[in-house]
């Protein structure tokens, strides 16, 4: 049995490399809060089937100028 052998001869239970998406299998940019397991891309398209919901944030920022405010979208779970 050779060196090149041995690498990946036993399965990883730890690590980035060992969890994947449970929608579509891909292992990067998992979200893994709340126990959702889902890329962030599958997450984009199943938000609303899974209970979340856009809302809209109004946060006033030091560097712009005094009255404007900028908006901003947050994902709320319900």
């Amino acid at each position: 049995m050779g060196h090149s052998n041995v690498w990946n001869s036993h399965p990883k239970s730890y690590g980035p490399g060992s969890r994947t998406c449970r929608v579509c299998g891909n292992p990067h940019g998992l979200i893994r809060k709340y126990g959702l397991m889902c890329c962030r891309q599958c997450f984009r398209s199943n938000a609303k089937e899974i209970g979340f919901i856009k809302m809209q944030l109004r946060e006033k920022h030091s560097n712009t100028p005094m009255g404007q405010v900028k908006e901003e979208e947050l994902l709320i779970s319900n």
